[in-house]
């Protein structure tokens, strides 16, 4: 019979192997180890695969290889303006990176998004990296290396593009289509929440880490964003029955400065039989995009955990989303934690949302799939809100399967019991979400490596009385 403990030994020993070395040191992990993969990317380390390594590492006190890391990746960073619009641009961080050899000698190759499908930028990479160096210094206590130059102008950079001037009235990060995990055509472009979400736990991380002198224009940029980003996202973005009834009765069409719909929200564009049935009593949650006459009303998984890990959301909001989680347990979680999306585009809404894509099929891949990388934060949120039975009963189902199933990608299906159709094996970062979940459960002392303090409740209240019109961008 195997027990728990052969399950995360097997898991552990596939880990260590997935472990790249650059001129003897540890510096990332690749994506899998399927053997079937050749041609395709997964040998590199993508840096929003390697986040929830590089956090089980700092658990278990391995800080070396997360520190490489950091280092490594900061200098594949592009830090002059490139007159080449089809070359990185200053500031970004890689979408992923595989060791070459030019001469004989180990180089480090970066890739920026020209190879990936659709050659589109990571945005969450540089927003993961920041989140990333601050859990760094949460977990060793190693403040030199943040505040080292190259550190500094690294998050210089990068909060230069997120902070710049640019054709927009909100105080969220405008983004295309496939910016981040969901990295394929799904409906997202405009101000997806998954962004938005990490590109407040990026400020909030860059906020405590920008001290030294020179900074004082970007803390400020930091100080004035902040609070309206919360109130942004908690008082637009949110869905409740009373959020419903309040969109419900809508009018369209408003002008000026006392425009109640201020996106111009069309009542019939909202799928209100559905949500009646599906919303439980005291549940709620969080939109995936809200912008110009639109708001997605699909339930995205990472941005709302991750919301509720930095508080970005209210006390109120993250009980309502957990309770969410709990009473819609068979479509959110299913078989395997757990669902990316949901629901699922079908018929003529996913042929025209995706391009027909094939591998985002209808409960497949992103488009519903169940990936369980996403159980290390349901942990983080079961723990930071007192719900560990949740995380219990995700990592009892998890542990049924993942071994035997040979540690897969994704799932498919309504409730994630087919293994992805296009899904690889030995996929580093479902191994990884499996054992961080539980060391987060054993040790929620770890919860400060990725959660911060509740934003100061009369710096959001000041900001929702501020109109856009007066939102200096």
């Amino acid at each position: 019979m195997v027990t728990s403990q052969d399950i995360d030994q097997d898991a552990w020993e596939t880990l260590e192997k997935t472990i790249i070395y650059y001129q003897g040191h540890p510096v990332g992990t690749v994506a899998a180890l399927d053997g079937t993969v050749d041609g395709l990317n997964y040998d590199q380390c993508f840096v929003r695969d390697f986040v929830a390594s590089a956090l089980l590492f700092l658990v278990k006190g391995r800080t070396e290889i997360v520190r490489n890391f950091l280092e490594q990746t900061l200098k594949l960073q592009p830090k002059d303006d490139q007159l080449d619009a089809y070359k990185p641009g200053r500031g970004l961080m890689p979408a992923s990176f595989k060791i070459v050899f030019n001469n004989g000698q180990e180089e480090l190759e970066a890739d920026f998004g020209e190879h990936a499908i659709a050659r589109v930028t990571p945005v969450d990479s540089s927003l993961w990296w920041i989140i990333l160096l601050r859990a760094y210094i949460v977990a060793t206590k190693d403040y030199s290396l943040a505040y080292q130059d190259d550190f500094q102008q690294g998050i210089r950079l990068i909060l230069e593009l997120c902070l710049a001037t640019r054709f927009d009235m909100y105080p969220t990060l405008l983004v295309p289509d496939g910016a981040c995990m969901i990295d394929r055509r799904l409906g997202i472009y405009g101000h997806p929440l998954e962004i938005q979400s990490l590109y407040y736990a990026a400020l909030r991380a860059a906020r405590e880490l920008l001290i030294c002198p020179g900074n004082e224009d970007l803390v400020l940029a930091i100080d004035n964003r902040l609070p309206l980003l919360i109130a942004h996202i908690r008082k637009h973005y949110w869905i409740d029955f009373h959020r419903l009834n309040d969109i419900y009765r809508y009018r369209g069409e408003e002008y000026g400065k006392d425009a109640v719909n201020q996106f111009n929200i069309y009542v019939d564009s909202i799928p209100y039989c559905e949500l009646d049935r599906w919303l439980p009593k005291g549940g709620g949650y969080l939109a995936g995009n809200v912008g110009p006459s639109q708001m997605d009303t699909r339930f995205f998984t990472l941005g709302n955990l991750m919301a509720v890990i930095t508080d970005l959301t209210t006390e109120e909001q993250s009980e309502a989303i957990m309770t969410l989680i709990e009473q819609r347990w068979d479509d959110l979680v299913g078989d395997m934690p757990m669902k990316i999306t949901f629901p699922a585009l079908e018929k003529d809404e996913y042929k025209y949302i995706t391009g027909c894509d094939p591998k985002n099929i209808p409960w497949s891949y992103h488009n519903a799939g169940n990936w369980p990388v996403l159980m290390w934060m349901l942990a983080t949120t079961c723990v930071k809100t007192n719900r560990r039975e949740l995380i219990q009963r995700a990592i009892a189902i998890a542990q049924e399967r993942l071994r035997h199933d040979e540690w897969p990608e994704y799932y498919d299906g309504k409730q994630g019991r087919l293994i992805g159709k296009q899904s690889r094996k030995y996929q580093t970062w479902t191994i990884v979400g499996f054992l961080l979940a539980k060391e987060i459960l054993a040790q929620p002392e770890n919860l400060p490596l990725i959660s911060f303090d509740p934003f100061s409740a009369e710096q959001v209240s000041q900001a929702c009385e501020l109109k856009f019109d007066s939102f200096d961008a």
